[in-house]
This record gives structure tokens, C-alpha cells and sequence, in this order.
């Protein structure tokens, strides 16, 4: 014993020793990532092979390690390890003593054991880059076997050295090779054994995938960091806490200071898309309701039409009617038959194109969701009643929805809501663009009202 207790005390005052002279290396030396914002704990799991001297009670088999690290230094990291061995056989020599007495060696055919380890890692390379890491290591720990073992404690004090090599992937993930020597202290040999112990692990990193934050003394607060001061944003109405306010996809700062869209409106245009789609997905102008100005929203093209927001070829013919309805009421009135027999002429010149009638409401105050989608439906079938009881329009071609004010075409004022969101959209698709029919080049047509809110607006090429 006297043995060990002379080696311990070397461990302890090199690793005391070693970690003060860290202090000074910290100084020149870079992080592992080079970043002092990196986290420092991490965990890594893994196994590997221990092989036993030839004279002990049992035999090498696979084991199991976790271990909780720190990095307390550039050069320094300091780890916790818990090992576990399934199953140890006995070993068959029997007469490894170096008396003639043969010993009794495992009390068993077999045990399992436990370990736990304390080690100090002192690190090669402390590069900005470094990927590669080479380290030497030193360390204590003890081994719980479940069999009694003869002149042996029932727990062998292991001194632990070696070194090993990590490469890390990132600053979350990094996977090491450790080459170990472990020398377990036996109470009556009085002896220091050499266990060989390759092991390889996954290390992980807690932490290091959360994006940094820089904070810079005196300068002005943007707590929520999307590039606009907590002043400005006290100022224009936004949340300082939260990067995108009004959920389109689009920073604050950005709307604000970059596409000039409204941060506090997730579809600047009414064009049913939201800004952030229209910038990162569809590349549309977020401040333009119809991009390609085909005739057609950006987002009907998207939504319903699947065809292209940026090619106005494929836009389909829109007529945008403005008719006023009583209140509560899907009655047409007689002044607006004119517009929808000019649908009618549409429809019965390409008897196969399908047409979709949509029917919109404003928002008030006291507007209901459920009420609105019902009336608006309601406006939209009456539309499409007439085309075909007038004009012999079949059912079969035309689809009525309503979307309520789910689809506006600007903002509502609360008391009056808007005229120009109360309309019937007429979408009519040609007849050769079918489904599998070869696509026709359609007309150009805008959504813009006229001066008269009964008008149909139409525009051809």
C-alpha cells in the first residue's frame, strides 16, 4: 500500500499543481472552438476494451463509460467518468502468486463491476481552429467488483494516465479515441497492475447550438435582437421582446428598415401571402398585391390557382364584382345584371372553362366569423343561380365559396369596415387549361375597381 499512497500523492499534487499553471495558459491560449462564448460542460458516451494483466482474478471483456466534462481552461478540461462491466469471466491461472501456493482466484464463473474515475485533460493544441485534439491525461478512480477476489479488496484503487485524440465536428459535436492505462492497487501483492483500456465516445456539448447574443456596453438595447432598438420599437408599436412581431416570417428590423413592409401586418398587400413567404419562398414583391401584374393576387395564384406569381401569362380572367347586397341579404339586385351577363358571354364562348365564385365581406366591430363565411357563401351561390338560370351556366362549372373577411383587399375601419372588401370575385380559368389540356396564354385582367363600386373590372390585352 505504501506503493500507491506515494503514486496518489504524485497524481494529486501534479493535477493541484497542473491546474494553477492553467490559469496562465488560459490566457494565450484559444477555446476549443476558439470562441469564449462556447459553453464549457458537455457529456460523452461510449465503450470500449479493457485487457487485464495475465496474473489477475478475471479476464478483459467490452465495457460501457458516460462522462460529465468541463472545460475549465483552453488548456485544461476536467472529467467525471461512471464505467460499467457487463461481465468479467475468470481467469484460469491459477498460480499467480509468488509464493507456491496456488490461489483461489474469482469466487465465481463470472462478475460484473462498476467503475468511477476522476481525470484531468491537458490539451495539445489550442489553436482558433482546432479540430484536431490531441491530450494527455491523468486521473484517479475505483473499481466495485460484484465477486469476491483473493487478496483483494472487494473495490481496487485505480491510478489512471494515458492520452487520447478528439476531432470536433462543430462546437456542439466532437467523437474521441482515449488510450488508458489503468493500474489497480491490491492489498496484499502491494503491486500496481497495467490494464490496458481503448475506448472511443461521443462528446456533446450542451448549449452550443443556441446562437450567441452580443451585448455591447453603452449602446443602445435591442433585447430581442432583430435589429431595431427597444426605443424604436416602443415607438412604432412592436413587441421588444419578440424578433417578429406580427409572425410573417420577417424580422422587425428587417420589415422596417429593409423590405418596408408593415412589421406590425403579416401581409403588408392583401395579397392572402404572408411577407415572409413572399420574400424567402415565391420571391414576390411583398409590397405589391399582384407582382407579375397579371391581373391576379399573388396569393390566389398561389392558393387556388397553382399557377405562377411571377409569370403573367398564366394569370386566369378575373372579373371583381362590387355589388351592394341589404344587410343580411343574397338578393342580386336588377342594376347589377348588366355586369354578370358580360360573365355570361365569357363562360358561354369557351363552354368548357370552370369558373370560381367567391364571395367577401368587411369587418366590423360587431362582425361575426361563422355569420360572415355563411353570407358570404350565400352572395356567392346567388351569383352563380343566376349565370346558370339566366344564361343556362351549368352548376357543374362553376364552384361558389365564401371566405367571409378572411381574404381582404385593404384594411377595414372598425365603425364602416370597407366597401372594397364587399365583392364577388369571378375566376374563370380556359378552357384548354384543364387538366391535362395543354395550357392557353390567358388575357390580362386587373382587380382594381372602378370608379363604380357595381362595375365589373376587366381589362383584356
Amino acid at each position: 500500500m505504501k506503493q500507491f499512497y506515494r503514486v496518489a500523492g504524485i497524481v494529486l499534487l501534479g493535477a493541484i499543481v497542473s491546474g494553477v499553471s492553467g490559469q496562465g495558459w488560459a490566457q494565450s491560449g484559444q477555446s476549443q472552438s476558439g470562441d469564449e462564448g462556447i459553453p464549457p460542460w458537455y457529456v460523452s458516451l461510449g465503450g470500449g476494451y479493457i485487457k487485464i494483466e495475465g496474473d489477475e482474478a478475471v479476464k478483459g471483456n467490452g465495457f460501457i463509460q458516460l462522462k460529465l466534462g468541463y472545460d475549465y481552461a483552453p488548456r485544461w478540461s476536467f472529467e467525471g467518468s461512471a464505467l460499467v462491466f457487463p461481465k468479467l469471466d475468470k481467469n484460469d491461472v491459477e498460480d499467480y502468486h509468488p509464493d507456491p501456493h496456488p490461489r483461489p482466484g474469482l469466487d465465481g464463473e463470472s462478475t460484473w463491476a462498476l467503475g468511477i474515475a476522476a481525470d484531468s485533460l491537458f490539451h495539445l493544441n489550442v489553436t482558433d481552429d482546432r479540430h484536431w485534439d490531441p491530450y494527455l491525461l491523468l486521473g484517479l478512480g475505483g473499481t466495485y467488483f460484484e465477486r469476491e477476489r483473493a487478496d483483494c479488496w472487494r473495490v481496487d484503487p485505480i491510478i489512471r494516465y494515458g492520452g487520447g485524440m478528439a476531432y470536433h465536428i462543430d462546437p456542439e459535436w466532437a467523437m474521441r479515441l482515449d488510450l488508458i492505462v489503468a493500474s489497480p492497487i491490491h492489498k496484499e501483492r502491494d503491486a500496481i497492475e497495467f490494464n490496458f483500456m481503448p475506448a472511443f465516445g461521443v462528446n456533446w456539448k450542451w448549449g452550443a447550438h443556441v446562437p450567441q447574443k452580443f451585448v455591447v456596453a453603452g449602446g443602445a438595447v435591442d433585447s430581442d435582437g432583430d435589429g431595431l432598438t427597444d426605443a424604436e420599437e416602443l415607438a412604432l408599436g412592436t413587441d421588444p421582446h419578440n424578433p417578429d412581431t406580427d409572425g410573417d416570417g420577417l424580422m422587425d428590423g428587417e420589415e422596417v428598415k429593409k423590405y418596408k413592409t408593415d412589421p406590425l401586418n403579416p401581409d403588408t398587400d392583401y395579397d392572402g401571402l404572408k411577407d415572409g413567404a413572399e420574400v424567402y419562398d415565391y420571391k414576390t414583391n411583398p409590397l405589391e398585391r399582384d407582382t407579375d401584374k397579371g391581373g391576379v393576387a399573388d396569393g390566389h395564384e398561389v392558393i387556388e390557382d397553382n399557377t405562377n406569381p411571377l409569370d403573367p401569362s398564366d394569370d386566369l380572367i378575373l372579373f371583381t364584382l362590387h355589388i351592394e347586397f341589404e344587410t343580411d341579404k343574397a338578393v342580386i339586385a336588377p342594376e347589377y345584371f348588366n355586369d354578370l351577363n358580360k360573365i355570361s358571354k365569357v363562360l358561354t364562348r369557351d363552354p368548357k372553362a370552370p369558373a370560381r365564385i367567391e364571395g367577401h365581406a368587411d369587418k366590423r366591430k360587431t362582425s361575426g366569423v361563422d355569420h360572415n363565411m355563411k353570407l358570404s357563401e350565400r352572395r356567392a351561390k346567388a351569383v352563380a343561380d343566376y349565370l346558370n338560370g339566366k344564361h343556362g351556366i351549368a352548376h357543374s362549372r362553376m364552384t361558389p365559396v365564401g371566405y367571409g373577411f378572411t381574404r381582404p383587399m385593404e384594411p377595414n375601419d372598425p365603425i364602416a369596415g370597407s366597401a372594397r372588401n364587399r365583392r364577388v370575385e369571378v375566376y374563370i380559368r380556359k378552357g384548354a387549361e384543364l387538366p391535362d389540356a395543354v395550357p392557353v396564354k390567358a388575357p390580362l385582367v386587373s382587380e382594381q375597381p372602378s370608379a363604380n363600386p357595381a362595375a365589373v373590372d376587366k381589362a383584356t390585352k
